[in-house]
C-alpha cells in the first residue's frame, strides 16, 4: 500500500500554438479539419460507459455551412434519462471512496491526452461544430480544457491537505465528503472547456453526474467523453445525455438524490431551474448546491488619459473575438469626448479590415454564429438600432444566413445611455458606445454601474493610477472580474478565476479552489483520546 502524502504541484498554463504559416501544427490541423468535414458521425448517448442508440436522431449541421450535416445525434427520453440518473448513483459508491489521488490521475492522463494526443480532433471539431476559427478553438478546447484538468488537480490537493488543528488530547479530522447524491450539469455551446470542467471539476471531488450537452456543441463535447474513458474514467461517472432540456430537466429536478446543479447558460433558463428545485424542496434528501454562470452585458470604460489605440484594439477584439458569443464579450464602451475622434477612426478602420468567413480558412477572423435563432435575434437588435432616432450603426449591420449564419462585426453609437443594446444582452457581433463629457467621468462610472443587471466582466482604460482606483471602488460590484487596461475577457485558469454576480450567476469561480469546495460536503472529526469517567467538574470534586 503507498501510504505516501501525495499532492499535485500547481502546474504552468499550457502554452498556445502559434498555427504559424508552415508550422507543422496547422498543416495537421489543416488535414483534421478536411478529415472531419468529409465525415458524418454517430452521436449515441454514453450511459453507465455504453452507447445507447434511442433511435429518435436529429442533425448537427456546421454554422458556417447549414447544409453541411457534422453528424446524426440520439436524443434522450424519458427512459434514458431515468437510465442515466440510475447509473450515475450506482457508480456513486465506487467512485468516491476510490482515493482522490487515482481519481485525479484519470483526469490528468485525459489532459496529457489532450495536449499530445487529440488536441487536433478537439480543435477541429470546435471549429467545425461551434464555429470558432483557430486561435479560439486552441484556447478553448486544447488549452483551457487541459489547465482545467491539471490545476483542478493542484487545487483539490490544497482542499483535502487542509485540516484543523491538533490538540494532544484529541485528534481532529476533517473529511471532504462528496455530494448526496448526483449532480446535473447543463453546459453551453461556446466553450468546449466549460462543457468538460462542468463534469470534471464535479467527478474529480468524488461526485458523478448526468450531463445535459448543448446539441451545438455534441461534436466536440462526445469526443470529450470518449477521452475521459479512454482515460480511464469508470463508466457512470459522467453520462453523456444528449436532448430536449425541458425534458431533462421536468426528471432530474423531481428525483429525490438531486445534490446539486453546475450550469453555464442564460440567466433565464437558470432562473426557471432554481425556481423548479424551489418547488420541489421538500422531495430532496438534502439541499441541492445551486452553481450557475450565466449573462453578461459586459463594459469597457474609457478614461481621458487613456491611450486610443490600446483602447481601440480592446474594443474589437473584446467585442469580435468568436463573434461576441463569450458570457466575457465586450458589448458596451463609455468613451470621453475628447478621445472619441481618434479611438473612432481607428475601429472603424480596423472593423473594416476584418474578414469574414468559414473556419476553414484560417485567414477569417470572424466566423458564423452558432444557428439560425441567433442570427434572427441578432439581426433584430442591429435593425432597431438602424430605425432608431437616438443610435447611428456606425460600420457593419448586415447579416447573410444564405448559405452559413454570417453576421458582420457591427458598432453602433447612441446619444441615449439607456438604448437598448447598451443594457440587453445579445450575444453576437455587436458593440454599442456611448460618448460622456470628459469632467462626467465619476456621474458616468455610476451609470455603468447601474445600467445593467448583470456583472460578470469589464474593464477600464486608464493611465492614471487615481482614476484607475476610483473606477475600481465605483464598479466594485458591476464585474466579478474586472481588468485594468485590457478587454474584460481571456481569463485563465489559476490567474483570474472566472465568475459574476448579481444576474451573472453565483460567482463561484472556476478555475480555482472555491468552486471545487461547492463539490463537497464537509465532516469534522473528533477523536478524543482519554475520554471523561465523571459527570461533576473538577472544581464540584
Amino acid at each position: 500500500m503507498n501510504n505516501a502524502i501525495f499532492n499535485f504541484r500547481e502546474p504552468k498554463n499550457e502554452a498556445v500554438l502559434g498555427y504559424l504559416k508552415g508550422s507543422p501544427e496547422r498543416e495537421s490541423l489543416l488535414r483534421e479539419l478536411e478529415y472531419q468535414s468529409k465525415m458524418e458521425l454517430e452521436i449515441p448517448l454514453i450511459i453507465d460507459g455504453k452507447e445507447v442508440r434511442t433511435g429518435n436522431t436529429k442533425k448537427l449541421v456546421m454554422p458556417n455551412d447549414h447544409q453541411h450535416v457534422l453528424a446524426t445525434y440520439h436524443v434522450a427520453g424519458e427512459r434514458e434519462v431515468k437510465m442515466a440518473i440510475e447509473s450515475a448513483l450506482r457508480a456513486k459508491e465506487d467512485w468516491m471512496n476510490l482515493s482522490w489521488i487515482e481519481r485525479a490521475s484519470v483526469f490528468i492522463k485525459a489532459a496529457e491526452l489532450i495536449a499530445k494526443k487529440y488536441r487536433n480532433v478537439l480543435n477541429a471539431a470546435t471549429m467545425l461544430g461551434q464555429g470558432k476559427n483557430c486561435y479560439q478553438a486552441e484556447i478553448d478546447a486544447a488549452c483551457e480544457v487541459i489547465d482545467y484538468l491539471r490545476f483542478n488537480a493542484s487545487f483539490a490537493s490544497k482542499i483535502y491537505g487542509d485540516q484543523p488543528t491538533t490538540e494532544f488530547d484529541m485528534i481532529n479530522r476533517m473529511e471532504y465528503r462528496p455530494l448526496e447524491g448526483f449532480i446535473y450539469t447543463i453546459s453551453p455551446f461556446n466553450f468546449t472547456a466549460i462543457a468538460s470542467n462542468l463534469n470534471t471539476s464535479v467527478a474529480l471531488m468524488g461526485n458523478t453526474t448526468v450531463w445535459k450537452p448543448a446539441s451545438t456543441a455534441l461534436l466536440s463535447n462526445y469526443f470529450l467523453i470518449k477521452i475521459f474513458h479512454e482515460a480511464g474514467l469508470p463508466g457512470g461517472v459522467i453520462n453523456f445525455v444528449p436532448g430536449q432540456g425541458s425534458l431533462i430537466s421536468n426528471i432530474v429536478l423531481k428525483h429525490p438524490d438531486l445534490a446539486g446543479i453546475h450550469f453555464t447558460g442564460s440567466t433565464a433558463t437558470f432562473n426557471g431551474l432554481w425556481k423548479q428545485v424551489g418547488d420541489n424542496l421538500e422531495h430532496y434528501k438534502t439541499y441541492p448546491k445551486l452553481v450557475g454562470e450565466t449573462g453578461g452585458k459586459d463594459f469597457i470604460f474609457v478614461h481621458n488619459s487613456a491611450n486610443p489605440l490600446e483602447v481601440a484594439t480592446a474594443i474589437v477584439r473584446g467585442s469580435f473575438e468568436y463573434q461576441g458569443q463569450k458570457c466575457s464579450a465586450a458589448s458596451r464602451t463609455y468613451i470621453p469626448e475628447s478621445l472619441w475622434s481618434r479611438i473612432k477612426n481607428y475601429i472603424i478602420d480596423m472593423t473594416q479590415a476584418i474578414k469574414v468567413g468559414d473556419v476553414r480558412d484560417l485567414d477569417n477572423f470572424v466566423n458564423a454564429v452558432i444557428d439560425e435563432a441567433s442570427f434572427d435575434n441578432i439581426m433584430s437588435y442591429i435593425n432597431r438600432a438602424k430605425e432608431a432616432e437616438d443610435a447611428t450603426i456606425m460600420v457593419g449591420g448586415e447579416g447573410d444566413k444564405s448559405v452559413g449564419y454570417f453576421v458582420q462585426p457591427t458598432i453602433i453609437h447612441t446619444t441615449n445611455p439607456h438604448f437598448l443594446t447598451m443594457e440587453e444582452e445579445i450575444f453576437g457581433p455587436v458593440m454599442t458606445i456611448y460618448v460622456y463629457h470628459d469632467n462626467e467621468f465619476e456621474e458616468t462610472l455610476h451609470l455603468c454601474d447601474q445600467t445593467s443587471p448583470y456583472a460578470l466582466t469589464g474593464s477600464i482604460f486608464s493611465n492614471d493610477k487615481y482614476a484607475l482606483v476610483v473606477a475600481c471602488k465605483i464598479l466594485r460590484y458591476a464585474a466579478g472580474n474586472f481588468y485594468f487596461n485590457d478587454k474584460p475577457s481571456g481569463a485563465m485558469i489559476g490567474q483570474q478565476p472566472f465568475g459574476g454576480a448579481r444576474a451573472s450567476g453565483t460567482n463561484d469561480k472556476s478555475g480555482s479552489h472555491l468552486n471545487l469546495l461547492r463539490w463537497v460536503s464537509p465532516r469534522t472529526i473528533k477523536e478524543t483520546l482519554l475520554p471523561a469517567t465523571d459527570f461533576r467538574y473538577p472544581y464540584m470534586m
